[in-house]
């Protein structure tokens, strides 16, 4: 198979849109038998580095191992946001920018006159390069030249339908993990509960510093790709100690699915241990559908009345 062209119903995410084409390394075929790619991403951060500001002492940033184009989002405080952009870039912000609400506004950076138009074809058409895994690996070279714990992989599916969408990398989860790797004090030791995980990214970069991640979503495949994300990454949770445990949770029920017959179900012990010590909620990109949206609140609300502990929110969403 030399190219593939997405049709017309289907979703496609920026994130893989923009990556090369030769960066599309086909794995595998998933149970519904969707094909499965592998993405690499850079974590520029600072082990050493303890200071709240995130700019002293080292730079706390993710992106694609291949440089986003000029229209990606570019950080309103730095380096949140950033991705694999140059010092001077992430030196560019100069405070916080909050919307009307107080919510952390980071904006797409605007195209210069200057900027070459982006290469590749256009959104409507996209020839990803279809490799097998006995073929050379085009990013096993990149991944030998930099530290594993620089380095983050994710399965994921492109193109999906609209109900498949959690299989893709999306923006705002990679705005979320950029804010864990710059906040790393607020999710140390934490219990940290991510609802609609998709690909498990955030939970994966949450578990770097946080003690319990329960990662989230609904859908046997969905959350055996998590599960396969989170083994590929094990280098990463291990060396901050963190645990990440895939649940399923459907924002359409009112209780947790603890029925050891299903998979991904929830044990009497992690029920108990969730919500006695869960102090932290996280979302990213789940705002696309009204019904569960609102669905999606009604959980908040009944999670947040079973806690035993206060809790804070982070969602991340890009607006459209």
């Amino acid at each position: 198979m030399d190219e593939v062209t997405f049709k017309s119903d289907t979703v496609l995410s920026d994130v893989h849109l923009y990556t090369p084409n030769h960066r599309h390394l086909m794995v595998r075929l998933n149970g519904m038998g969707q094909p499965v790619f592998l993405s690499q991403f850079k974590l520029l951060w600072n082990r050493d580095s303890q200071t709240d500001s995130g700019v002293e002492g080292g730079r706390h940033a993710m992106g694609p191992a291949e440089e986003m184009p000029p229209s990606g989002p570019a950080g309103a405080r730095p380096p949140l946001g950033s991705g694999c952009r140059s010092d001077a870039t992430i030196q560019e912000g100069l405070g916080a920018r909050l919307d009307e609400d107080g919510d952390l506004d980071v904006e797409r950076r605007p195209r210069a006159a200057s900027d070459p138009e982006p290469a590749g074809p256009p959104r409507d058409k996209v020839h990803p390069t279809i490799l097998t895994q006995e073929e050379d690996d085009p990013l096993a070279d990149e991944a030998q030249e930099s530290s594993p714990q620089d380095i983050i992989r994710i399965e994921h599916t492109m193109a999906t339908p609209l109900e498949d969408v959690g299989k893709q990398v999306w923006r705002g989860a990679l705005l979320l993990a950029d804010y864990i790797l710059f906040q790393r004090d607020l999710f140390q030791g934490r219990t940290v509960l991510e609802l609609g995980a998709g690909t498990g990214l955030a939970s994966i970069m949450a578990a770097t510093v946080a003690r319990t991640v329960y990662c989230t979503d609904v859908g046997a495949d969905l959350l055996a790709m998590c599960q396969r994300n989170i083994a590929l990454n094990g280098h990463l949770t291990a060396a901050g100690g963190g645990v990440v445990k895939v649940k399923e949770l459907d924002w359409l029920k009112d209780d947790l699915c603890t029925d050891p017959e299903v998979p991904f179900s929830w044990s009497q012990e992690d029920v108990s241990d969730l919500y006695s010590h869960t102090t932290i909620l996280l979302a990213a990109e789940v705002f696309y559908d009204d019904d569960l949206t609102d669905a999606l609140f009604k959980t908040l609300s009944r999670l947040v009345h079973r806690l035993e502990n206060a809790c804070t929110a982070i969602l991340s969403v890009e607006k459209r």
